[in-house]
């Protein structure tokens, strides 16, 4: 009963020595495209309406890839999501167009986009509400 339990027990040991050799003699494949040093990259387009999971094409040279990518539902369409900037105050509310707006500069951009400089946006002014009279405590009255 030993003896069939050592020859099974070194079985064991050898197989899981092999097993982990081949592992370490597995030569990784270099990822297609490492020749190439610069990819440009397109914008997010959204698989499905404005915002969500999308896909980027990216092409360098003869190669196109497409890669998953996502688009924030809170994202700027007028800039889009790949141009980081960084903004002012808004300013005050324009009486005739019903607008506020501010400006920013370039912060920062992703996957080689192509950004302007610096941009202005605008919003809709909040409308003006009353402000509510104070509240009168449930306490004893005078």
């Amino acid at each position: 009963m030993r003896h069939i339990l050592s020859v099974t027990l070194l079985l064991v040991i050898v197989m899981t020595a092999d097993a982990s050799t081949r592992k370490k003699d597995k030569v990784k494949e270099p990822k297609s495209g490492a020749d190439c040093a610069e990819w440009k990259y397109g914008r997010c387009v959204p698989t499905n309406g404005d915002c969500g999971a999308g896909v980027r094409e990216a092409t360098c040279n003869q190669q196109t890839k497409k890669h998953k990518c996502k688009v924030p539902c809170n994202w700027k369409k007028d800039f889009g999501a790949d141009c980081k900037y960084k903004f002012g105050r808004w300013e005050e509310c324009d009486s005739t167009t019903g607008t506020k707006s501010r400006s920013g500069t370039l912060k920062k951009v992703l996957f080689n986009a192509d950004c302007q400089a610096t941009i202005k946006v605008s919003k809709p002014c909040a409308p003006k509400t009353k402000s509510k009279p104070a509240k009168k405590g449930k306490g004893k009255e005078n």
